[in-house]
């Protein structure tokens, strides 16, 4: 008997591994990967402006480090005694501008370096829907708590989605055209935005991409969100807010990722240093037993083993 309906899912043709270097960009989903990337100790780095949920937000942080875009004072505001950037999510606010301004500039430089040497670039896009500062007409990437009376609401076409994909990719390819960019749409319902406007959102995105894919097939889809609607299609698989995945969901969709997009080597290398972990995790009874001292001596060896061949681990 079968429980649920499985999505089929194309294997990536290069596969990561423990040589790829992985860059991901976007919706909180995003995050989510990284985070099982560090857990199991791969070269990757994560959303440089904090989480940007929507494509304009990610075209305008590729722009900035094709350009090498410079912040100055002029590009942040004082809000509550707190210096922010509608390019930026909060994560970057600082209480002095120059350090806001160091956080920014630093993080583009960075993140064309990383760019430069990735190997993958994952791209997740959380929603369609935008909010517009009405004193500069710019879209911004996070309204920082502002009133609401300050901003328009609008969503964004499928066309002007498209276009965001195009250009995001077109900078990628001239910043490194060696890059392998794998695509995904955030599981994540932004009900915010209202129960209609949401599915109205996803489907926007869904419709850009698969265009954009049609034309351009060297590059991969994760069905992320298919996975979630589909096959996780019951409440016990979401948070207590019942709209992000748990950490139930999160590790299912992380494993069928794992089965097609990680190389069959690394996964050898993937249980060893979760073993590793799960040993690092580990408080014993009693720490000057005969018995914990053997343990904590297999447990450098697999360190040694780890660390001689990948020593870009940090255990600490």
């Amino acid at each position: 008997m079968k429980f649920l309906t499985e999505i089929p899912i194309k294997p990536l043709e290069e596969k990561i591994s423990y040589e790829s270097k992985i860059v991901s960009v976007g919706s909180c989903f995003a995050v989510n990967m990284a985070e099982k990337f560090k857990q199991f100790q791969f070269q990757y780095a994560v959303n440089p402006f904090g989480i940007l949920f929507h494509t304009q937000a990610i075209e305008n942080l590729f722009q900035f480090a094709l350009e090498d875009n410079l912040f100055t004072e002029a590009d942040i505001f004082l809000y509550n005694e707190i210096w922010s950037s509608f390019d930026a999510h909060s994560d970057l606010n600082e209480l002095e501008a120059d350090e806001v301004l160091f956080n920014l500039n630093s993080k583009i430089r960075t993140f064309r370096s990383d760019l430069e040497s990735a190997s993958h670039l994952i791209l997740t896009l959380g929603t369609s829907w935008v909010y517009r500062n009405v004193a500069s007409e710019q879209l911004v990437a996070n309204c920082h708590k502002i009133p609401q009376k300050e901003f328009t609401k609008e969503i964004l076409s499928v066309n002007h989605l498209q276009e965001n994909i195009k250009r995001v990719v077109a900078i990628a390819n001239q910043i490194n055209p060696n890059l392998k960019i794998i695509f995904t749409i955030s599981p994540v319902r932004h009900i915010k935005d209202g129960f209609v406007e949401n599915q109205q959102s996803k489907a926007h995105l869904i419709t850009a991409l698969q265009g954009f894919l049609q034309e351009n097939k060297q590059h991969y889809y994760f069905p992320a969100f298919e996975i979630m609607m589909d096959e996780l299609r019951d409440y016990r698989f979401y948070a207590a807010d019942l709209l992000h995945p748990n950490e139930m969901a999160i590790n299912y969709i992380w494993e069928r990722f794992m089965a097609n997009c990680i190389s069959e080597e690394s996964e050898k290398t993937m249980k060893l240093v979760d073993e590793v972990q799960k040993g690092l995790a580990h408080r014993p009874f009693n720490p000057y037993s005969e018995n914990h001292n053997q343990f904590l001596e297999k447990l450098a060896q697999k360190l040694d083993v780890l660390l001689e061949q990948y020593p870009f681990m940090n255990f600490r």
